[in-house]
């Protein structure tokens, strides 16, 4: 492709990948789906969470361009909610865990709404990609289709890294092990959740004081 920063390409790539394989609420709803409901919830889940990353890097770039300012208040309330869901998102999780045989395929785990709402739940994710995209914005000449590039990488490492980390944990783990690590998940899923309600509350109480 004329004007393409080969370079630039391949570490927006390696980079990409390392971010979306770290251990976070996204990775671990798509893998828990995927260990509970097989790889088309797993599928399902990912294409929740991919629609959510295309609204926050919208979001994002009109952030870039000076076109949308976030009320800090506003911020924090999204903040708060967020937390509240992946808390409740982990809940579920440890209810949908058999104590015996390997994890049974059931509705309760991820899917396209759970998947979406764990990834937009994160605000501050919004912040991360105005401030992540403008460093590879010279990938190509023409800012506009460097940003339809970068996005189109987005959705497509998106889906392949979640899936082999999926599959990964699914082919080398035995049920025994799935089913502890779904428990391990809707634990920290929990936690991931209390500390985000701290924080969010101590920047209302900084806020209002």
């Amino acid at each position: 492709m004329i004007g393409l920063d080969l370079n630039l390409l391949l570490l927006y790539i390696v980079t990409v990948t390392v971010m979306i394989a770290l251990p976070g609420p996204v990775m671990i709803l798509v893998v828990s789906a995927g260990l509970s409901g097989g790889p088309r919830r797993a599928l399902s889940t990912i294409a929740g969470t991919n629609a959510a990353s295309l609204l926050l890097i919208a979001l994002s770039a009109l952030m870039v361009q000076g076109l949308l300012a976030i009320d800090e208040a506003y911020f924090n309330g999204i903040k708060l909610l967020g937390a509240l869901y992946i808390g409740y998102v982990g809940w579920g999780l440890l209810r949908a865990v058999p104590f015996e045989g390997r994890p049974q395929a059931g509705g309760g785990v991820g899917g396209f709404g759970k998947g979406f709402m764990v990834a937009i739940a994160n605000p501050k994710d919004i912040i991360f990609l105005s401030s992540f995209f403008p460093q590879f914005i010279g990938i190509m000449p023409q800012p506009a289709l460097s940003l339809v590039v970068l996005t189109l990488l987005w959705v497509v490492l998106d889906f392949a890294t979640l899936m082999v980390m999926f599959q990964l944990v699914r082919r080398l783990l035995r049920p025994v092990l799935q089913r502890a690590l779904l428990r391990c998940s809707g634990v920290l899923l929990i936690v991931v959740a209390l500390v985000g309600v701290v924080l969010a509350g101590r920047a209302f109480w900084s806020a209002s004081g």
